[in-house]
C-alpha cells in the first residue's frame, strides 16, 4: 500500500490550547508524523511524496472566502499592535447570517470555532500538503490501487467548508471524497476517530452523493458537544444520508465492532462506489484524550472488518496523539486492513 506524506506537513507547530477551560500544550505535535511514519512502514507501506495539486481540489470543498482567510490571516494578524504569536480567536458571532467583518480579529472569530486551531506563519503550507496527500491517495485508488493511506497532518475532520476547529483547517477526508466523485456516483466516509467528524458532517449534510457515518464518543459530555448525536440524519436532499453512532465513554473493542456492524448495514444499503476511512487512533485505551478503550489488537480487527466491505478505499489520517503505542496502533490497523479472513 502507498502512504502519501510531505515533510512540509511538519512545519505547523501549534503551542497551546484550552481544554475544559485549562491552558494545555497543544497535543497536535509534529512528532506525531515520525510515529505514524514508523507505523506505516512497519505495515509494509511505501512512503510517496504527494504532488502539488494547487487549490482546485481544496476549493471543491472549501469556500474561496475561507481559503483567502487561511492564506493571509497570519500576516494581517502580525500587523496588530502586540499581537499574539499565533492567530487565536477571542470573539465568535452568535449567528453567521451573512455579515462579514473586515477586521482580522473579527474574521478569526468568524472562521475559527475554538482555540485548538492556532494559525502560525507555517500553517497554510502545512495544511495544503496535508490535503494534497489525501488527493493523491484518492487518485492512487482511482488509478487501480485497492487502497491507499494518506498520512494527513494536520488532520481535517473538524473543519467545515469555512470554519477551522479541533486542530483541523482543511477537511482532508472531504477532499478525498470529492476527488472520488470525479469517477464515482456515490461515496461513503466512515469516520472512526474518537471525536465526531462534525466538519465532515456539515459539508455533506444536505447532499446525497456522499454518505457520512461516524462512530465516536458520545458528545453529550465530550468534544465537539454540539454535533454527533444520533438524531442528526441530514437535511433536504441529504436527509437519511448521515448516520451517527455515539458510544458511551470507555467503550472498548466489542462495542466498537458492534457499531461497525450497524455502520456496514447502512453502507451496503447505500451501494457506494468508493470508501474514505477517516482514521483516528485516539479511540485507543491509552490515548491522552482517554475517551474510549479500543486495544491495539482491536484496531487490527477494525481494519480487517472494514476491508471486508470490498470497496476501493482511501484511508485518511485524523487523530491519535502521542503515546507509546501510536505507531503500533497504525501498523495494527493497516495490517488488519490488508489481511484476509479473521486475524
Amino acid at each position: 500500500m502507498k502512504a502519501f506524506y510531505a515533510q512540509e506537513q511538519k512545519r505547523h507547530d501549534p503551542k497551546g490550547f484550552l481544554s475544559s477551560g485549562a491552558p494545555q500544550p497543544n497535543p497536535e505535535q509534529p512528532e506525531r508524523v515520525e510515529r505514524l511514519l514508523i507505523g506505516a512502514r512497519d505495515a509494509g507501506c511505501s512512503v510517496v511524496r504527494p504532488r502539488d495539486h494547487g487549490l482546485g481540489p481544496i476549493a471543491a470543498v472549501h469556500t474561496p472566502e475561507y481559503l483567502d482567510f487561511l492564506e493571509h490571516i497570519y500576516a494581517r494578524w502580525q500587523r496588530i499592535a502586540e499581537a499574539s504569536d499565533e492567530v487565536i480567536p477571542n470573539i465568535h458571532p452568535l449567528a453567521r447570517d451573512g455579515r462579514y467583518p473586515a477586521s482580522a480579529v473579527g474574521q478569526a472569530g468568524y472562521h475559527m470555532a475554538d482555540t485548538a486551531c492556532p494559525i502560525s506563519g507555517e500553517t497554510w503550507e502545512s495544511v495544503r500538503w496535508s490535503a494534497w496527500s489525501a488527493v493523491d491517495a484518492a487518485d492512487a485508488v482511482l488509478a487501480g490501487d485497492r487502497a491507499a493511506y494518506a498520512l494527513c497532518r494536520p488532520p481535517g475532520h473538524h473543519a467545515f467548508a469555512d470554519v477551522a476547529g479541533g486542530f483541523c483547517f482543511l477537511n482532508n477526508s472531504a477532499v478525498a471524497a470529492q476527488r472520488f466523485l470525479s469517477n464515482a456516483s456515490r461515496v461513503v466516509i466512515l469516520d472512526i476517530d474518537l471525536h465526531h467528524g462534525n466538519g465532515t458532517q456539515g459539508i455533506f449534510y444536505q447532499r446525497s452523493d456522499v454518505l457520512t457515518v461516524s462512530i465516536h464518543a458520545d458528545p453529550v459530555r465530550f468534544y465537539p458537544f454540539f454535533w454527533g448525536h444520533a438524531d442528526e440524519r441530514g437535511e433536504g436532499p441529504g436527509l437519511g444520508y448521515n448516520l451517527n453512532l455515539p458510544l458511551e465513554r470507555k467503550s472498548g473493542d466489542a462495542d466498537f465492532l458492534a457499531a461497525l456492524d450497524v455502520a456496514f448495514r447502512r453502507i451496503r444499503a447505500y451501494a457506494p462506489d468508493a470508501l474514505v476511512v477517516a482514521l483516528g487512533l485516539d479511540a485507543f485505551e491509552g490515548d491522552p484524550f482517554g475517551g474510549l478503550s479500543v486495544s491495539t489488537s482491536g484496531f487490527a480487527r477494525m481494519g480487517a472488518a472494514i476491508a471486508g466491505l470490498g470497496l476501493p478505499t482511501a484511508i485518511v489520517h485524523e487523530g491519535g496523539y502521542l503515546c507509546d503505542a501510536l505507531s503500533d496502533n497504525l501498523t495494527s490497523f493497516l495490517t488488519g486492513f490488508g489481511a484476509t479472513g479473521k486475524l
